[in-house]
């Protein structure tokens, strides 16, 4: 199928972006095109203006900082995927991009598309939800920081008002010596997950989990922090009945939706799996032992 008619923009810098989002309420906008053209093509999307943002080298960024990386938001998935400096501040972003789709869509993709995006099951909206990344959005009225907990709403959509572009990701570097997985179940190998877990692990000098970061992606309409998971691990040292009984907690975070019974019950055994098999690899990474 073709998309329907649209007219055509190509800012030359943020400030032109900004003021033609501003003035065209009915408009999309064009980072890497892996997600838009699909569904402009299919007719599920169909804006009278598209904002092609392909000029603007200024969101074209890797940048690490001793508290985060940051990632601009035409940053292409395939770049950070082999930055160095990224992967030396926070190897989970590295293990975490390379479940997103296939390296073809990823040389295209960007970071800000995906993001922006906010399908519930995509792998970097869970991500950054997990490290309590934030995210910077450019307005009329300049730049705004939004908390990644704040960020994703409900499925496609955001907190980014309708003048405001996406500029900006900020991922969390890690400590030395913590533990990092990043686990999904996808029916192919580069489709979107059923389930996805993402984890971070810190040992205390006594051998307990001293932090914990864990958040999930396909259970919800949002990517969700396990917030109650990470409370039993911290203070506890790792073990296979830890686990068992964080991935139980896991479970029962699955918001209820429409589908079938049996895919729900598919979900949870899914989760419940992927949540055991994301702490135990982490906790690998930090040298300890279950």
């Amino acid at each position: 199928m073709k998309p329907s008619a649209f007219r055509y923009v190509v800012p030359a810098d943020l400030q032109s972006a900004v003021h033609a989002r501003a003035a065209n309420y009915d408009s999309a906008v064009l980072s890497g095109g892996q997600s838009l053209i699909p569904t402009m093509n299919f007719r599920l999307s169909h804006p009278d203006v598209v904002i092609d943002l392909r000029l603007l080298d200024e969101l074209d960024y890797v940048r690490t900082d001793p508290s985060y990386v940051r990632v601009g938001a035409m940053t292409r998935q395939r770049t950070l995927e082999f930055d160095d400096s990224a992967y030396r501040a926070n190897p989970l972003i590295r293990q975490t991009l390379q479940n997103v789709a296939h390296p073809v869509i990823r040389n295209r993709g960007t970071v800000g598309g995906s993001l922006a995006h906010a399908d519930p099951a995509a792998e970097l909206p869970c991500l950054i939800t997990t490290l309590r990344g934030e995210l910077v959005a450019h307005g009329l009225d300049g730049p705004r920081k939004i908390p990644a907990a704040d960020f994703f709403q409900f499925i496609f959509t955001t907190a980014l008002e309708p003048d405001e572009l996406l500029v900006e990701a900020a991922f969390p570097v890690l400590d030395p010596g913590e533990g990092w997985a990043f686990c999904e179940f996808a029916r192919r190998h580069g489709d979107f997950a059923l389930s996805a877990v993402a984890c971070t692990v810190k040992i205390g000098p006594g051998g307990a989990i001293q932090r914990a970061r864990l958040g999930a992606c396909g259970i919800a309409s949002t990517p969700v922090v396990l917030a109650e998971c990470e409370a039993l691990l911290v203070g506890n040292k790792p073990s296979e009945e830890l686990f068992a009984e964080v991935a139980r907690q896991a479970v029962s975070s699955i918001e209820a939706t429409d589908e079938p019974e049996a895919q729900r019950r598919y979900r949870r055994h899914l989760l419940d799996g992927l949540v055991r098999r994301a702490l135990e690899q982490a906790i690998q990474r930090t040298g300890a032992r279950v």
